[in-house]
């Protein structure tokens, strides 16, 4: 069954139900062309190992505390801080306490667009 993702003006569930630790649900609740915003579920014992997003993004510690490995620094965050990360940047997850945080990578980056960015004559880069 194809994930439903929440549509325009609809109401969005960010609270994590009893089983979401245990059974490691993450949820992608909007993709657009230019967005994609999911509910992250991190497991103190199942860190996301180092990897990059191409487009620019931001991670809110809803619950729990999120280490945040990014230029060679962590950053802790506890509940309603948040860290903004340059697309193309490495950069690793985990919880030191088992965590739920929101995440949006903007999936065109370059320009307002979301397109392909262009030089001042209007060729495309």
């Amino acid at each position: 069954m194809a994930l439903q993702h929440a549509a325009s003006g609809e109401r969005i569930k960010l609270r994590r139900d009893s089983d979401d630790i245990a059974n490691f649900t993450s949820v992608a609740l909007i993709k657009t062309e230019h967005m994609e915003l999911i509910r992250l579920v991190i497991p103190k014992d199942k860190p996301l190992p180092e990897h990059r997003v191409e487009g620019e993004m931001t991670l809110l510690c809803l619950e729990g505390e999120i280490a945040f490995d990014a230029h060679g620094r962590t950053t802790i965050l506890q509940p309603s801080e948040m860290v903004y990360l340059a697309g193309g940047e490495p950069h690793s997850v985990r919880a030191n306490k088992d965590a739920v945080g929101l995440l949006t990578i903007l999936l065109h980056p370059g320009d307002n667009s979301g397109g392909p960015t262009r030089d001042p004559r209007g060729a495309p880069n």
